[in-house]
């Protein structure tokens, strides 16, 4: 469903991605004193009242990009431009109009966007001066409206302004996605090619720059009639390699978008080989008891390669900690079998909302202890479990109870899950142990 589309623009600094955050009421785009952090177009689906809208923030127009990326970031605000049934244009009431703001006002009026367009003075951090705004109006697109991403001034009136733009063009409460993936993956492995293969656009500026993507950037798309999120993030690198607070910031949201996903699509790059980065992201994707589908991209361009299923093999032995999760090959760059990892993430969501039967699960239970029974360490009593019990789903969580749960050593409860994995219908996802001590009933004398 397409919603109406409102669109911030302006150049450079003048605290578009505050404004969008303050709008859309949560911290979703990175906001830095250094001009140029946002890159791509950010976007929040908002409401005002239950009138519903999608909120797009843009890179700064006229940057000067520190990695040449300075056409791209046009391109991106030009597709906003050409998408925005309302267009906020934001200028800086502290520093007063500037020739880029005149830019600005340039390259709106060459897109025809008479009435579209309504301008903000942000920064009016004090009441004295919204005095000064007035001569903002010289940019031809009347008295600007004086607002404060940092005070809240003018918060108001902003949303019934949006309200009043968007109301009446399409009245649909949106569609919550069925799914939630988050695609993830050292720098350069093709996130951002990955995710305009999805959306079939560019929808996020592919370069051979490393690090271009800085936020994490929710694309909606269609698939088999349902809608699902799409979420790109900043390539992971080595922590002794961040070189400044915006690659921190882009950092910490790769956990923050792992976290909020349902599946993860982790991208491996086939022209390279599995590096410490890469292993890391593992271990954050296990931590967080996350499906996993290894997307092992670029395929068509692995000189020498293996087959398919040797480098399967291959990938099991460096990422032990998610050797169980399934592997789909693709080319992000032609598109080739990118819906077809989508479709593999998709089976993994079902499974990781499985219940089992209590006596299903204890049966597994009682087959593992037969099988490897658990044996006394460094003079402790073996531990002695008594019966589980799946609690919750996504991840399946199973509560296992036990005479005492610091007798079940990491070796034994590995064993546990890998066993609980062949038995039970949770193959290819991970499995939450919980161990509960209870006492051992003793007859009466």
């Amino acid at each position: 469903m397409a919603l109406p589309v409102v669109a911030i623009v302006g150049r450079p600094n003048v605290g578009k991605s505050s404004l969008f955050n303050a709008i859309a009421r949560r911290r979703t785009s990175i906001v830095e004193p250094t001009a140029g952090v946002t890159r791509d177009r950010v976007t929040a689906v908002c409401d005002i009242d239950e009138t519903y809208f999608e909120l797009v923030d843009t890179g700064g127009h006229g940057i000067v990009d520190r990695d040449d990326l300075d056409d791209h970031v046009e391109r991106q605000i030009q597709y906003a431009i050409d998408q925005a049934h309302l267009i906020l244009f934001i200028v800086d009431a502290r520093e007063g109009l500037s020739p880029l703001d005149r830019d600005t006002a340039e390259l709106l009026r060459r897109n025809d966007t008479a009435g579209r367009v309504r301008l903000l003075a942000n920064k009016v951090d004090e009441p004295h001066m919204e005095a000064g705004v007035g001569e903002f109006a010289r940019l031809g697109f009347g008295d600007p409206l004086a607002v404060s991403a940092l005070s809240g001034l003018g918060r108001t009136a902003l949303r019934e302004l949006i309200q009043d733009a968007v109301t009446g063009i399409a009245d649909e409460v949106p569609v919550d996605p069925v799914m939630k993936i988050a695609i993830v993956g050292r720098r350069n492995a093709g996130k951002s090619s990955f995710i305009n293969a999805l959306a079939g656009e560019e929808r996020v500026i592919v370069s051979e720059v490393p690090g271009t993507t800085r936020d994490s950037i929710d694309v909606r798309f269609e698939k088999d009639g349902r809608t699902i999120v799409a979420i790109d993030t900043a390539g992971m690198r080595k922590k002794s390699k961040i070189a400044d607070d915006i690659e921190f910031y882009a950092h910490s949201r790769v956990t923050r978008s792992i976290r909020r996903a349902d599946i993860v699509l982790f991208l491996i790059d086939a022209t390279v080989p599995v590096g410490q980065v890469d292993k890391r992201l593992g271990g954050l994707i296990a931590g967080e008891y996350k499906p996993c589908v290894l997307v092992v991209n670029k395929w068509d361009l692995a000189k020498g390669r293996a087959s398919s299923e040797d480098y399967g093999e291959y990938l099991a032995k460096v990422l032990r900690e998610i050797d169980y999760c399934p592997v789909a090959f693709t080319s992000a760059i032609t598109g080739r079998n990118v819906y077809s990892a989508i479709d593999v993430a998709a089976g993994l969501f079902r499974l990781s909302r499985t219940r089992v039967g209590t006596g299903q699960l204890n049966q597994a239970l009682q087959e593992a202890l037969a099988a490897n029974a658990p044996r006394a360490k460094r003079g402790r009593k073996a531990p002695k479990f008594f019966y589980a019990t799946q609690v919750s789903t996504q991840p399946p969580t199973i509560v296992l109870f036990v005479n005492g749960p610091a007798l079940v050593t990491r070796n034994y409860e590995r064993f546990l899950v890998n066993r609980f994995r062949e038995s039970l219908p949770f193959g290819e996802i991970p499995i939450r142990l919980v161990f509960r001590g209870r006492r051992e009933r003793t007859s009466a004398p």
